[in-house]
């Protein structure tokens, strides 16, 4: 994975997207999708019954009715879909649909915790486990979605997250996932100047100081600091070594341990940019990664995808709506386009 300093070279320079959220970013919505005001949950859920019953199914009612409601109103329709029907909204929409829109409107009818759970077990379930995936939820989530998404994979799936964690993974890999996992991860804004010089320098010496690395040193700042003390750290790191941080982590490691401490990095640094540029190698090459697509646009809706799709025009030089366009087609590329803001 040598793509960092391109990465570093298209995100902006400045503090504004570094842990820094001060000011009125508290309060600022920077999701794409937004709670209908003219909200009715059994008119919804009748509109999805016709639709779904329609001749051919009526797939424009059900983009026109998902992506655009916010996910608390989904699960108001769910409930008096099956108060009116009798019947699982998820399960007649799974009948009656296929393929990658099937996917997306699952996607969205699953709280966020169980959209996590879900794609945590999928990352699994098959036969080779999709490390990149395990990396990109537990080291993007805040520890309360992390508790929340724990809950939910034990009741739906009967066993704790950490359990399936330890059965599929290894190593390093599987120490730093676990150490993410306990969600106990500092989420103070506050930095703290002298501690991140001597972090910066356990990082030098445990890395590319010595012939060998440390792996526990660098899993165990990296998973245990705060965002915005990262970036800090990765400030001083410069005091000791030539190269920035990132560059010498991808000297030191290799593989899936590179792949998760890199994302908490990349993440640190600037989380839209590190999930627009998952997004533009979704899309790179043959082939789409439907399901990365899927997941990013999905889960990021209500959160920062307007932040997203402005670091991909910045990074890409083209919009994330032209790529999708490009990439996707049908009522996928409808309802992926209506997530991103386009009516």
């Amino acid at each position: 994975m040598a793509f960092f300093q391109r990465f570093l070279d298209k995100i902006t320079k400045d503090d504004s997207t570094k842990g820094n959220k001060g000011g009125s970013a508290e309060t600022a919505y920077f999701g794409t999708v937004k709670a209908d005001p003219n909200f009715n949950a059994q008119d919804d859920a009748a509109k999805l019954k016709k639709a779904i019953e329609t001749k051919g199914v009526d797939e424009a009612t059900i983009v026109e009715v998902l992506a655009k409601r916010s996910n608390a109103q989904r699960q108001q329709i769910k409930a008096a879909y099956q108060q009116s029907a009798g019947k699982s909204l998820a399960d007649d929409l799974k009948k009656a649909l296929k393929s990658y829109f099937e996917e997306v409107v699952l996607a969205l009818l699953m709280t966020q915790p169980e959209y996590d759970a879900f794609e945590m077990k999928r990352a699994m379930k098959n036969f080779g486990t999709n490390e990149a995936l395990l990396s990109e939820i537990l080291g993007t989530r805040s520890n309360k979605e992390i508790t929340a998404m724990k809950n939910s994979f034990k009741e739906v799936y009967g066993k704790m997250l950490e359990e399936d964690i330890k059965s599929e993974t290894s190593g390093h890999l599987e120490t730093a996932l676990l150490a993410l996992c306990k969600a106990t991860r500092s989420e103070d804004q506050n930095i703290d100047d002298g501690l991140a010089k001597s972090d910066a320098k356990a990082l030098f010496e445990a890395g590319e100081h010595r012939v060998g690395t440390v792996c526990s040193v660098l899993i165990d700042i990296l998973t245990s600091k705060s965002e915005a003390q990262l970036c800090k750290i990765f400030k001083y790191y410069g005091q000791y070594s030539k190269q920035n941080f990132a560059k010498a982590l991808e000297g030191e490691l290799h593989g899936s341990l590179e792949d998760c401490l890199m994302t908490l990095v990349k993440s640190a640094w600037n989380k839209p940019a590190f999930f627009a540029e998952k997004l533009h190698l979704a899309m790179k090459g043959l082939g789409t990664d439907t399901h990365t697509l899927t997941r990013i646009i999905v889960s990021r809706s209500e959160i920062d995808l307007l932040k997203i799709i402005h670091e991909y025009k910045r990074m890409y030089g083209k919009t994330l709506q032209e790529d999708i366009l490009k990439e996707t087609s049908g009522d996928y590329e409808k309802i992926l386009l209506t997530l991103c803001g386009n009516s």
